[in-house]
């Protein structure tokens, strides 16, 4: 097949069309940074064409069964068997062509930008050159895969709300790739201890002062001069939680403020606060307060 021919797959150009199959659930329109999410569900006997892309593509086997197959990577043919939860990767601009056999599938593809790579090597190791490893035996990686599922929660409980957390999961995801599955496979060095105090408290007044925005992890990380990497852990070292549920904890404490003064609805209230909607207002309030705020408004 001519390079011409090469089906060209990316998912920023996509109204989630570019895929010979459109996906279940896409983070399409999510606002995340150069991340993407697609979940797909595939007939039995189903052939993807060959094709590249210019994003490395982690493709994980969300069937409950082993799926058989061929792959073919830039003109190689190979036999395949991959397990459940088993994952696939696929460097940026390799090009390579399925055929899964047998009974109707569903995988969880992960999207990531090089720059994104290179960007956390720079911080990271002082390197740009991060070179990834294509890794296509679909065994297991139990963290790759609990990365995937909380990202794929996080769309289907409250996409629009869900950037700083795809951040956090983001910045775990590369660490993970960097570490395990990169050509030189460079030891991450960890900061010891957590935030100054200073730092803490520079960062704690902005989230408490902009809670109701879409914050991102690289914006609070900026403040105190720090990767999105290492800030990520050093807050959570200093305050117990992750940015995200430390963002989620501040606007929870708004809402049962504003509850308790009963000037607006809870509609009003999940807007004035951040959330995208009642309803996902209502989910992070039973999950962290144990009540419906509704319940709570009868208990005051």
């Amino acid at each position: 097949m001519s390079s011409s021919d090469v089906l060209n797959l990316d998912y920023r150009e996509e109204t989630d069309t570019s895929h010979p199959i459109p996906p279940l659930l896409s983070s399409q329109g999510a606002g995340w940074d150069c991340l993407h999410l697609s979940y797909y569900q595939v007939p039995a006997d189903y052939s993807l064409p060959e094709n590249r892309a210019p994003h490395h593509l982690i493709c994980i086997n969300y069937s409950d069964s082993l799926i058989s197959g061929q792959l073919t990577v830039e003109g190689k043919p190979t036999s395949i068997k991959a397990v459940p939860r088993g994952i696939g990767i696929y460097p940026a601009n390799l090009t390579f062509q399925e055929f899964w056999s047998a009974e109707a599938s569903s995988f969880l593809d992960l999207y990531l930008e090089p720059t994104l790579l290179e960007q956390t090597g720079v911080e990271l190791f002082g390197k740009t050159d991060i070179e990834l490893v294509p890794n296509l035996e679909y065994g297991l990686d139990p963290l790759i895969y609990q990365i995937a599922m909380a990202l794929k929660t996080a769309l289907e409980v409250d996409r629009s709300g869900s950037k700083l957390y795809a951040d956090v999961m983001k910045t775990a995801l590369v660490a993970r790739l960097i570490s395990q599955y990169s050509a030189h496979r460079p030891i991450i060095k960890n900061h010891s201890g957590g935030l100054t105090k200073h730092q803490l408290k520079q960062v704690t007044s902005y989230i408490h002062e902009y809670f109701d925005r879409d914050l991102s992890l690289a914006e609070l990380a900026n403040l105190v001069q720090l990767s999105p990497y290492h800030f990520s852990r050093l807050f959570k070292r200093s305050t117990g939680l992750s940015p995200h549920k430390f963002l989620l904890h501040c606007r929870i404490e708004r809402v049962k403020q504003l509850l308790r003064e009963r000037e607006l609805s809870i509609a009003e209230i999940a807007c004035v606060v951040g959330f995208s909607s009642q309803g996902h207002l209502n989910y992070h309030f039973k999950r962290l307060v144990g009540s419906t705020p509704t319940a709570f408004l009868q208990q005051l």
